[in-house]
């Protein structure tokens, strides 16, 4: 047998790796001096300690170190923990060169003040067909497009012509700077067009440029500085919730009253609210003989804005004549439409 420093030598384990392995319980020498307390290892312990040496060098956790000196008499059972670990560190190098690859990319971003924004085409396609609708009709002041907002892990689409606004949000991977830029609206109508796979979008103040496989969409920005629409969304009218197809099928009933502006004719509903607390259509008659208890609306926009809130239930929140008529969907605020009201 031979000592711990010559076992040492022979394996490449240290003279205290040989005790830690000891104290371990994974290479317990073959006999120990009960006066001196020194160790002696036998020729098949030098073999399992340069078993173990070389396990170190990879990294192997101390358990499976164990097993593996343990099953060293059936080779096979050792080549099969030895091509998991490498499996592992394989799969942990691949990790790790995704993860350097983020941080160079985010590096990049940020020195070339740039924002790159990561999701799904099904997400984007359906958050802008959530606002498109109430854009398409704008002029000045705002133009036709698309206000998009970056935050943490969600990107928020605004679009508005006055007379309505829209809102809607998608969760997406965020790096670089924060963003808020306008769209013009025949960019952001080629991005809903998009709606399969992925989709990544590179923002810097003077080019958007979106790539979904193999396709790549570019477009100038709008220097546009958008109004505060978070304080519009703020109503705190009575909430009603309706069915969206149930409310459909009340408007399709009711012959819509017509209105003029600027010489341009357009159907108007009113909208009530009946002592159960139900929503229903009022005719023009009772709109005129009581204008407070009623909300009117521009038809056109109010089912635009339903089929952006998309099936099922809404909450409706609308307090009176004068205030706006607010939809969202009842599972939260990913969706948000605001109408403003018309006067009698």
């Amino acid at each position: 047998m031979r000592g711990i420093g010559e076992t040492a030598r022979a394996s490449g384990l240290s003279v205290s790796a040989l005790r830690f392995y000891d104290g371990a319980g994974v290479l317990v020498p073959a006999a120990v001096d009960p006066s001196t307390g020194y160790r002696r290892y036998t020729g098949e312990q030098i073999r399992a300690a340069r078993l173990i040496a070389g396990l170190r060098r990879v990294g192997m956790p101390v358990a499976e170190i164990a097993s593996a000196v343990q099953d060293l008499q059936t080779p096979a059972l050792v080549r099969a923990k030895l091509d998991a670990h490498l499996l592992r560190l394989e799969s942990g190098l691949a990790d790790a060169k995704r993860e350097l690859l983020r941080l160079h990319t985010l590096l990049d971003l940020e020195e070339n003040l740039m924002t790159r924004i990561t999701l799904t085409a099904a997400d984007l396609s359906a958050a802008l067909g959530a606002v498109l609708f109430a854009a398409a009709g704008a002029a000045d002041p705002i133009p036709p497009g698309v206000l998009l907002e970056t935050d943490d892990g969600i990107v928020t689409l605004v679009a508005t012509d006055r007379y309505r606004i829209a809102v809607a949000t998608a969760p997406a991977t965020v790096e670089g700077s924060a963003a808020r830029l306008f769209l013009p609206y025949a960019l952001a109508e080629e991005l809903h067009g998009i709606r399969s796979g992925g989709i990544a979008l590179d923002l810097t103040a003077d080019l958007v440029t979106a790539r979904a496989g193999d396709r790549t969409v570019e477009g100038k920005p709008i220097d546009l500085d958008f109004p505060d629409y978070r304080r519009l969304m703020a109503v705190d009218g009575r909430q009603v919730t309706v069915d969206a197809a149930e409310l459909r099928e009340l408007l399709a009933a009711a012959p819509p009253i017509d209105r003029e502006h600027e010489g341009r004719p357009y159907p108007v509903s009113v909208l009530a609210v009946d002592p159960a607390g139900a929503v229903r259509v009022a005719g023009a008659d009772e709109w005129a003989a009581d204008t407070e208890a009623h909300i009117a609306v521009n038809r056109e926009f109010l089912l635009q804005a339903l089929d952006a809130g998309g099936p099922g239930q809404l909450v409706l929140e609308l307090d009176g004549p004068v205030k706006p008529l607010a939809l969202r969907p009842v599972s939260g605020e990913s969706r948000f439409s605001l109408l403003m009201p018309v006067r009698h």
